[in-house]
């Protein structure tokens, strides 16, 4: 099968903010962040960089053929880090340029643009429009992380019945553990609205693996808005403090609660027609030592 990845990171250097402090690398895999010392990537990853080239590597082990690379305020604008790593693997990668209240965002060279919609200082998304308008005029998609609950599924509703041909992911799989995170799985309904699930590992972390609550919320978010509409995201590196990048999906793949015309579409299909990975091929899967 076919396996792409709808919601990933890279950065070559950390330099965010949280809350208005900083977030910055302080070796092992670890940061800084706020104020607070957090695993932020595997101990492997001692160098601090979060690299296309690391990333690939693991994707080819796990046999993922394709990604889309998003953004985080916290890890700081990585614009032209992901237009290299588009550069080096242009039918693997799909970028997005990171969009930022009060500054201005980049179109050339990017799939899509991010809003860390939860973290902006404008609660109200209406207010942020032009970002929506310029993406569709330009058939770009948007890539969004939307504050907990429904919070802001009003303003994006809005914003969705303005610009109803323009394709919108919204990450994180609606903040699937807090409450009210249905409104935001409501939303998919809409044409060219989509759920990507970067992130459901870690909000089920305290399960872990295999994750058995969060099949029965894909179940019920398809139940909802069509398994057509949900798509696989691995949240790398940071949800693989915990776990590998192929646990991440394996226990979709593994699930007897989902067929396999599910599985598919969950892990592959939706993904490849919403953000048009034309070119991508099914990994080879070298056998390890185990």
């Amino acid at each position: 099968m076919m396996i792409i990845d709808a919601h990933a990171h890279l950065w070559k250097k950390q330099q965010g903010k949280v809350n208005g402090k900083d977030v910055f690398p302080v070796g092992d895999g670890k940061s800084n962040f706020g104020g607070e010392i957090r695993q932020m990537m595997p101990p492997y990853m001692n160098d601090d960089e979060n690299t296309f080239e690391r990333f690939i590597a693991n994707m080819n082990y796990a046999g993922v053929s394709g990604a889309v690379i998003t953004q985080e305020e916290i890890d700081g604008n990585q614009d032209n880090y992901l237009l290299s790593a588009k550069k080096a693997f242009p039918d693997r990668f799909k970028i997005c340029s990171l969009y930022e209240e009060g500054k201005p965002f980049l179109t050339d060279g990017f799939d899509g643009i991010k809003l860390c919609a939860g973290r902006l200082p404008t609660q109200d998304l209406t207010k942020h429009y032009k970002v929506f308008e310029t993406a569709l005029k330009n058939n770009m998609f948007i890539s969004i992380d939307l504050a907990d609950g429904d919070a802001q599924t009003g303003s994006l509703l809005e914003l969705i019945k303005q610009y109803p041909d323009l394709r919108i992911a919204i990450g994180h799989f609606g903040m699937v553990t807090r409450e009210n995170w249905l409104e935001q799985i409501k939303l998919a309904r809409e044409k060219n609205v989509f759920i990507e699930s970067g992130g459901i590992t870690w909000l089920y972390n305290s399960e872990f693996y295999p994750y058995p609550t969060a099949i029965k919320s894909i179940k019920e978010a398809a139940d909802i808005c069509g398994i057509e509409k949900l798509m696989w995201g691995s949240d790398y590196p940071r949800t693989m403090v915990e776990i590998t990048y192929k646990m991440s999906f394996d226990f979709v793949l593994k699930s007897k609660e989902l067929t396999d015309i599910e599985k598919l579409l969950f892990l592959s299909e939706n993904a490849i027609n919403f953000y048009g990975f034309d070119d991508v091929k099914e990994q080879e899967i070298i056998p390890n030592m185990l």
